[in-house]
């Protein structure tokens, strides 16, 4: 029997300093939301991908999702709501941020898609100190979220999937990755990536499962877009 969900009982999170000094413009202000916070320009974002990286990650998840599912950080567009629409009756789905203003905007997001606000649990919370027992979620999405943190960071959020991610469940992980040589965007994402989101080289250098806190049972890696973008199905 899995330990109930102690989420309610944990006080609020604190606004991470690097998140505050890196991100302020995308993501920390009422503004970034207002500016962000519209589908086409997300997809412009990702050079059309939005779409098809969205629906890969939801189906690599699953098509009818009983159990529990969480979703590490708001995401701008309609992934969370997509996301509930393929939860059974019985099935569950809660959404992490450590932004109370993306918590807003996600409790707005449902309201407008017509779903009552206990349709989605969202939590204040940190991604590297999730308040959520070990062993409690089927699965857990992270959804171009590793990027946007230092590796220290990032190594804390891996392992607090990991931890919450009962054995044989199911982690998905979305994100950037190093361009062929031959991809025209190459030098383009190069340039802008290193003025505005300086962590995502990281990813660009490394593989996502060398921060893994322990060795899972299986690992797929699928590449696209010339290589920018990747797709992570990890079973623990």
């Amino acid at each position: 029997m899995l330990p109930e969900n102690p989420a309610t009982d944990i006080e609020a999170a604190a606004v991470p300093d690097y998140l505050i000094s890196t991100y302020e413009w995308a993501y920390v202000t009422p503004r970034a939301v207002r500016i962000f916070e519209r589908q086409w320009l997300v997809n412009l974002i990702l050079w059309g991908n939005y779409a098809r990286l969205s629906g890969l990650a939801l189906d690599a998840l699953g098509a009818n999702l009983d159990g529990r599912t969480l979703q590490v950080a708001c995401v701008y567009g309609d992934l969370t709501v997509r996301l509930h629409a393929r939860h059974a009756p019985q099935g569950q789905l809660d959404v992490v941020d450590v932004l109370p203003v993306q918590i807003g905007n996600l409790a707005r997001k449902i309201s407008v898609a017509g779903l009552p606000a206990s349709a989605v649990g969202i939590h204040q919370a940190d991604s590297s100190a999730l308040p959520f027992a070990a062993g409690y979620y089927d699965r857990v999405l992270l959804f171009f979220l590793l990027h946007e943190q230092p590796e220290a960071v990032r190594r804390e959020t891996l392992a607090e999937a990991f931890r919450v991610l009962k054995p044989g469940g199911r982690l998905v992980i979305v994100d950037y990755h190093r361009p062929r040589a031959w991809n025209p965007l190459r030098g383009v994402m190069l340039g802008v990536l290193a003025a505005l989101e300086p962590f995502a080289l990281d990813l660009w250098r490394q593989e996502i499962a060398a921060w893994f806190p322990e060795r899972p049972a299986s690992v797929r890696k699928r590449i696209l877009f010339g290589g920018l973008y990747q797709v992570v199905e990890v079973v623990r």
